[in-house]
């Protein structure tokens, strides 16, 4: 006679125990906004050195850019304040992932392997990937199919160098280095080749014209989408973000400051007539 009564004091203690699960996985979700709110603080992950994505101003030393600019408009439309913290990519993920900061913005594609991991916001940057070689002989870089043994910088786990990683390319891993250390290094001989955005790679180029540098010119690849990336609990973090996002495309916000830091370029649209290689 006491063994069913133990078996339904298991049986009960079990369903309160999912049903406590159930309730703290609920609640976890709506704390986070609810922290976020609560000290009228959102904790944005950035690098500080990805020009003009994320960078310092040369006279003030204030961190500036595309994406930071983005986010400042994003935060000030929820009634929040922004509390960056500079890091480098791989950094960013784990920042995100562990609840350090609340979101990252720093040119990030949005990849179907990212969408498994991560909540990425509504994409406002359309773009393309080109190729930073040397002018003299392009690096002995035919296409993008032809990086097989040449030395790639970037890096770890961008997009840019998985794929130069599939197309044979020997990675040099850069952690939040500046824009002028690789294009040195490419240069120099050090690096061949650097595989990135189209609108980065020619502003980059444009800021050091005294190197001897290119961008190939057969060479246009993976049309990209980018936008913020948040952790997938949040859920009401990404809703908010979202509905500001696609406030800003409508009214021109994010058009207006694409003009300002990519020299004139829209890039909330992608060029028209591009003939990309895989």
């Amino acid at each position: 006679m006491k063994q069913p009564r133990i078996g339904m004091a298991l049986i009960l203690a079990a369903i309160l125990l999912l049903a406590a699960c159930s309730s703290t996985d609920s609640k976890e979700q709506s704390t986070a906004w609810d922290n976020i709110k609560e000290e009228a603080t959102i904790k944005v992950a950035t690098s500080g050195t990805l020009y003009p994505t994320s960078y310092h101003e040369q006279e003030t030393n204030d961190l500036t850019g595309f994406d930071v600019e983005i986010v400042k408009e994003v935060a000030k439309r929820l009634d929040l304040s922004v509390e960056f913290t500079e890091m480098g990519f791989d950094g960013m993920l784990t920042a995100v992932q562990t609840g350090k900061v609340d979101m990252a913005a720093n040119d990030i594609g949005i990849t179907e392997e990212r969408k498994e991991k991560f909540a990425l916001s509504t994409p406002y940057k359309f773009s393309y990937g080109t190729a930073i070689v040397r002018k003299d002989d392009l690096s002995g870089i035919e296409s993008i199919n032809d990086l097989e043994g040449k030395k790639a910088a970037g890096a770890a786990t961008t997009n840019f160098m998985k794929l130069a990683k599939k197309k044979g390319a020997e990675e040099v891993i850069y952690d939040n280095a500046t824009n002028e250390q690789y294009l040195r290094d490419v240069e120099t001989g050090r690096t061949d080749v650097i595989l990135n955005d189209v609108y980065l790679q020619r502003l980059a180029l444009a800021a050091f014209p005294e190197l001897e540098l290119t961008i190939h010119p057969d060479i246009q690849y993976m049309p990209s989408e980018g936008g913020l990336l948040m952790n997938k609990e949040n859920e009401q973090l990404i809703k908010n973000v979202n509905e500001v996002i696609k406030e800003m495309l409508e009214d021109g916000t994010i058009e207006r400051l694409s003009v300002e830091f990519f020299d004139g370029a829209n890039v909330t649209e992608l060029p028209e007539d591009i003939e990309f290689q895989k």
